[in-house]
């Protein structure tokens, strides 16, 4: 077996007696060995932990028979809660924290039978687009280490991008799964808001987060999300009534015949990398020749996108994040003079500089004489961007888009200049403001870098998107590229 098996090929050698769940997780830990020191992918791995599992899900598949995800390693993002080993979000603020329990998508990876392999790199509180803010050193992108991942899951993608691990989990606020997939090769689906439990996942903006799949493919995404999706009664915002989908079969076009596909015209902008641009051109040319009918369609409201979100994820950061005071769990200050001293000491030694500057922002947003001027005229846009989308889907089945407007950029590119950075997810973050599913796949390079192609779906019509992307990825190769100095000669077992 390769490193770059998918999860399906990797499955299908586990249920062929070719290959053993032991043997599978010690490919794996011997590549995060050899490659991790050079990512800085992952920031917890307890080898002896990983193995453990996987000799029980032997002897389960021995005994019981396999389960949907028996065998199979993923990664988690350092946001999950996991009863076993630290929990931090990559800060300093949570100094070695352990959670009492696992997180309820943790759960239902565990029921199912995967075997999880460690906890990766991201952003601080997942606040970024790089993987630069975290309190465990950058992450670099596989396809060129002096460039970043993307972020905040660049651990995540980085992992799976180098083979270190077949799939991983990540968390999408604003992109997180989206882009970071596109700037380093893979595909990362983005599950329709209230689809996927938030229970468990330590929280940036409520009305924002969701939890989803990063993978060498789109087939290896529903496998996972059709596990972890489902209502979650200890979470109020997990949806009762979610339509149900047959995740994998949704996997199984090979053409495109009779889709209507919008094209987006403030998503092709001045401003974009020519070469993504094209990139993308030319995957709509394949849609067309694979029998889509592309429409021109737009979305007017999308150019006040990044700004509504950065009054709306700040100030429910700044609320979800008032609870790190230093006195239940986490970072304390050393010798404090009273209590206001160990709260104001304790967060200011905690919370990196971006997060500061996220809690800063929140907390003035929603003071009193600005909640209105801000926050909630940032809110009845966010539903006027809806408005656009549910518009657009009366004339189309699926929208396509870039998923990021440029390539990885190099390291310290942009970490003095928030506003440009924060511009790198502006093609995701209206996807997150109406609660929509995105998935992002490979479709191309630019500057000899990864571009991603993104599908945006209806509400609950994940099938449609994934059937899309998975006619796209029959028609291409641009899912088995991988990056040179980790393509796993010579590691065959």
């Amino acid at each position: 077996m390769m490193p770059y098996s998918s999860l399906s090929d990797i499955q299908s050698r586990l249920n062929s007696g070719k290959s053993t769940a032991v043997e599978v997780a010690q490919l794996y830990l011997d590549r995060i060995a050899a490659y991790n020191d050079e990512l800085n992918a992952f920031v917890h791995i307890d080898a002896a932990d990983v193995l453990a599992q996987a000799q029980a899900s032997d002897a389960h598949r021995a005994e019981h028979g396999a389960r949907a995800l028996e065998g199979l390693p993923i990664a988690i993002k350092d946001i999950f809660c996991t009863s076993n080993g630290p929990t931090r979000c990559c800060s300093n603020i949570l100094d070695d924290f352990h959670a009492p329990y696992d997180a309820h998508v943790i759960s239902q990876l565990k029921a199912a039978g995967a075997v999880l392999v460690g906890k990766t790199n991201m952003d601080e509180f997942a606040m970024g687009s790089s993987t630069e803010t975290s309190a465990f050193g950058v992450c670099r992108n596989p396809w060129d280490t002096d460039r970043i991942p993307g972020g905040s899951s660049g651990g995540s993608a980085a992992a799976v991008a180098a083979a270190l691990t077949p799939a991983a989990l990540g968390t999408d606020t604003g992109g997180s799964i989206r882009q970071p997939a596109a700037l380093t090769g893979i595909t990362g689906l983005k599950p329709t808001y209230g689809r996927v439990s938030r229970r468990g996942i330590i929280a940036f903006a409520s009305s924002l987060d969701q939890a989803g799949p990063m993978t060498r493919n789109v087939k290896d995404a529903a496998m996972i999300t059709a596990v972890i999706a489902g209502h979650d009664a200890g979470d109020a915002t997990s949806v009762s009534d979610a339509p149900a989908i047959d995740w994998l079969a949704a996997c199984d076009a090979q053409d495109m015949k009779g889709l209507k596909i919008g094209k987006p015209s403030e998503y092709f902008v001045d401003g974009m990398d020519a070469e993504v641009r094209e990139s993308v051109e030319a995957a709509l040319k394949q849609c067309q020749d694979l029998g889509a009918e592309i429409i021109d369609i737009s979305l007017p409201h999308t150019k006040y996108a990044v700004a509504a979100y950065y009054v709306i994820a700040p100030s429910e950061a700044s609320a979800n994040l008032s609870r790190y005071d230093s006195v239940r769990f986490g970072h304390r200050c050393d010798d404090p003079e009273d209590l206001l001293d160990m709260y104001t000491r304790s967060r200011d030694e905690g919370f990196g500089a971006e997060v500061k500057r996220r809690i800063l922002t929140g907390a003035f947003t929603l003071s009193s004489g600005y909640y209105d001027a801000y926050y909630l005229k940032a809110q009845k846009v966010r539903t006027l961007i809806q408005q656009d989308f549910i518009q657009a889907f009366e004339q189309v089945d699926v929208i396509a888009t870039p998923t990021s407007p440029i390539p990885a950029f190099k390291l310290g590119e942009k970490t003095d200049d928030p506003l440009t950075m924060y511009l790198s997810d502006i093609f995701t973050i209206a996807v997150n403001l109406a609660g929509l599913p995105g998935l992002s796949q490979p479709c191309g390079f630019a500057n000899n870098l990864p571009v991603g192609l993104q599908w945006i779906g209806p509400a609950w019509r994940e099938d449609t998107i994934l059937s899309a992307a998975a006619a796209y990825e029959h028609a291409t190769d641009w899912s088995t590229k991988t990056p040179a100095g980790f393509n796993g000669n010579g590691d065959a077992s």
